[in-house]
């Protein structure tokens, strides 16, 4: 005979489906490394070309060679910088970060709001643009292949 009272086990069980999951979780905002490296690189390369263009020249060396040696090591430089720049804003940001906690929610087609049961009307028809759907078109005009 089995009995009504559930056992430990089966008393956890119906808590652990009755309540949804916690968990904390941490909220920041940490910045992309790749554009401070792009643009890193392009003050590099800008700064490459004040030194080779604005500055006088030398007469032994033609400005674009001055240009391309700079630029290589501006360039090197300002990716370097950025990625400095990139790391401090990481430091701080991970300082203000915030605390959260979120819960599971089961999803299912009733408790979704606004979801809508199609209707087999909406099935039948095709998507707009589609090639069956254009102007004038019904399937069964000259243009129809089968």
């Amino acid at each position: 005979m089995a009995s009504d009272d559930p056992t430990p086990e089966r008393r956890e069980n119906l808590e652990r489906r009755d309540t949804p999951e916690r968990r904390g979780i941490t909220v920041r905002r940490a910045p992309k490394y790749v554009p401070f490296l792009i643009l890193g690189g392009l003050v590099g390369i800008a700064v490459a070309a004040v030194i080779a263009y604005a500055l006088p020249a030398s007469a032994s060396y033609d400005p674009g060679t001055v240009f391309g040696f700079f630029m290589v090591l501006c360039g090197a430089g300002g990716v370097i910088l950025g990625a400095i720049a990139a790391l401090l804003l990481d430091r701080l940001s991970v300082k203000r970060a915030e605390h959260a906690v979120v819960e599971a929610v089961p999803e299912t087609e009733e408790s979704l709001p606004g979801a809508e049961q199609p209707t087999p009307e909406a099935e039948q028809r095709p998507a707009p643009g589609h090639p069956q759907q254009q102007q004038g078109d019904n399937g069964n005009g000259p243009g129809h292949r089968s």
